[in-house]
């Protein structure tokens, strides 16, 4: 279950990371705005993801907004603190191009150790009725 939970936020945040790194990279963004707009995006994915299936169950959105933050705040949080913590720790991959395999393999490795290191903290949540524990729930 804690690998599954962590697989959801993983999908979510990745989509926001790659697309806040493809569009920073592009638009030769400085590295620390290229950061923001992916974390910024790696949450907003995050809780989209969540939303859409607690909505499809059919609870109201300020409540479905409420059981989204709740779910996956600290997961995407310590996911991101990984995941751009191997990006800028990773000599060179805050400079690499898009056209770079620096840049693709870095990024890669990062969402990989970042799944690796969030799934026990998913795992620990889950077992205290935290986090995606309070999601299923609202699974049918």
């Amino acid at each position: 279950m804690a690998a599954r939970a962590t697989l959801h936020c993983l999908t979510g945040c990745a989509i926001g990371e790659i697309l806040g790194m493809v569009i920073g990279t592009a638009l030769g963004w400085g590295n620390a705005e290229t950061m923001v707009l992916a974390i910024i995006l790696a949450f907003a994915f995050g809780y989209a993801l969540t939303l859409r299936s607690i909505l499809k169950a059919g609870v109201d959105f300020r409540t479905a907004f409420r059981v989204a933050l709740a779910a996956d705040t600290l997961s995407i949080a310590v996911m991101e603190l990984i995941d751009n913590g191997v990006i800028a720790l990773w000599p060179g991959a805050m400079d690499a191009q898009l056209a770079d395999a620096l840049f693709w393999g870095a990024l890669a490795l990062s969402l990989a150790v970042a799944f690796a290191v969030t799934t026990p903290v998913n795992k620990w949540m889950i077992g205290r009725g935290k986090g995606h524990a309070v999601v299923h729930r609202y699974h049918h």
